[in-house]
């Protein structure tokens, strides 16, 4: 492999869409893309109970309310027998109506979402990008930072104690191995961040950012107290009125601002030459594609008891944008791990798992030798439409938002609380219960105080 003259590898990634439902328009400019035919698709699903076909059509819905499915149970029903249990599975969903069918099945129009398609038609589409496994958020997400889930494919359900199997995350992080060589690092979030779960990143408060501070190191990125890392996860806000992951109900536009504030700021940032975008989701969210994912994904470790993990999850967006990456799509198999493949042999770091081991890497679809690309926009500017917000009392709070806000109730348990700290914990508790908007105002205030290292004091959580 030539040089890697990449300096900052730049990672946000979203939630809950297919590759036809967010970019499978984009066929109208690569014919060989796999995706949406220029003159339309013919691909249906049916239902079952009915009879009644559904055909996969262009569609505008921003705020699919309830959501689709996507629990590990639910995905292996959408993808058998060729991709066709899509409608089955969102008929199953509390509060589903034949009228949102059309939305699980549909795709966005070519530039309906104007920041997203901008930018694929004008860096690199990977239209093979698998998710890691059949299943909900949580599991791959930690495939994305730690190249496993650690046997784990469920999400915790409603409010629970964390001393349950999907909790348990011991494992060795993306992060825990730049540490050890001395590659800086650091997670993005908005008050609520998933990677916490991770238990070795307990002892790494100082490397979580709020969102605010990515942008003011964009702006500065060797300012000597604040400079940019060199490998940056960004995470979307998960929940509350300005929630912009894109997971329905949430309106996709809102996301559409994130992936804009997120590519400008880089853009404009002195980084931008030495720079790595990559913009995907942890998983198809129960939105249909086409594509049957392949049944030939490595199993990360021995933790095979819940799932084989030979089977890769649905097709999700995914964009690689930098001066090096070429106006064109692959069609290379990637997954989540394949980030994991392209940063441990770009700072030769120790494999974490056999899965991120074995991974195409990312990097064989950058230009690392040619000429620095000019011809990119400057920026880009989301849609004009109004922004629609989930209504508090929406019935759409998601397992891994609910599971969110009892994960901050484990944390509080973990923070040494004496005095007036003791009397604020239990104000928090109090406070919790009055509304679903104060759930999520308390579960960020936890976050936020366990990452302040101020409350580390309890059973030799250490600060590095």
């Amino acid at each position: 492999m030539p040089a890697d003259p990449i300096e900052h590898v730049i990672v946000l990634m979203l939630e809950n869409r297919s590759f036809d439902h967010m970019l499978g328009g984009l066929q109208s400019i690569y014919p060989k893309l796999e995706g949406i035919p220029p003159q339309g698709s013919d691909r249906y699903d049916t239902d079952s109970s009915t009879g009644n076909r559904y055909q996969q059509l262009p569609n505008e819905e921003r705020r699919l309310d309830p959501s689709p499915l996507h629990e590990h149970r639910d995905v292996m029903r959408q993808i058998a027998n060729q991709m066709s249990g899509f409608i089955d599975d969102y008929a199953t969903v509390p509060g589903s109506k034949t009228a949102n069918y059309p939305a699980v099945m549909g795709y966005y129009p070519m530039d309906f979402l104007p920041v997203l398609h901008t930018l694929a038609r004008n860096f690199t589409i990977c239209d093979h990008w698998f998710s890691s496994l059949p299943g909900p958020t949580w599991p791959n997400r930690f495939f994305a930072e730690s190249g496993t889930c650690n046997g784990h494919v469920a999400m915790p359900e409603g409010f629970f104690h964390p001393n349950l199997p999907s909790m348990d995350q011991p494992q060795d992080t993306i992060f825990n191995r730049l540490q050890e060589k001395g590659i800086s690092w650091g997670i993005f979030h908005h008050g609520l961040p998933i990677s916490l779960v991770l238990r070795k990143l307990w002892d790494h408060p100082f490397h979580f950012h709020e969102m605010d501070q990515f942008y003011a190191m964009c702006k500065e990125p060797d300012k000597a107290d604040a400079r940019l890392p060199q490998y940056c996860f960004i995470e979307p806000d998960y929940r509350g009125s300005d929630e912009n992951d894109q997971h329905p109900p949430a309106d996709v536009m809102n996301g559409e601002i994130l992936i804009a504030n997120v590519y400008n700021a880089v853009r404009k940032s002195p980084i931008w030459n030495k720079c790595l975008l990559v913009v995907t989701y942890d998983e198809h969210g129960g939105f249909y594609d086409h594509v049957v994912p392949p049944n030939t994904a490595i199993p990360p470790d021995g933790h095979t008891e819940e799932f084989s993990f030979t089977q890769y999850g649905p097709r999700v967006p995914a964009l690689l944008i930098s001066p090096r990456a070429p106006r064109t799509f692959v069609d290379t198999v990637f997954d989540h791990t394949s980030i994991l493949r392209y940063v441990s042999d770009k700072w030769d770091l120790t494999p974490l798992t056999k899965r991120s081991a074995g991974a195409n890497s990312i990097g064989s679809a950058l230009d690392m030798t040619g000429p620095l690309r000019g011809d990119v926009p400057e920026t880009v500017e989301p849609s004009q439409q109004a922004y629609v917000k989930v209504p508090s009392d929406s019935p759409s709070v998601t397992n891994h938002q609910q599971a969110l806000l009892s994960f901050s109730r484990y944390l509080d348990t973990w923070m040494h609380h004496e005095g007036e700290d003791a009397i604020d914990a239990y104000k928090r508790l109090e406070s919790e219960y009055s509304s679903l908007d104060s759930k999520i105002e308390v579960a960020r205030q936890r976050f936020r105080l366990f990452l302040s290292g101020k409350a580390h004091e309890k059973k030799g959580i250490t600060i590095s």
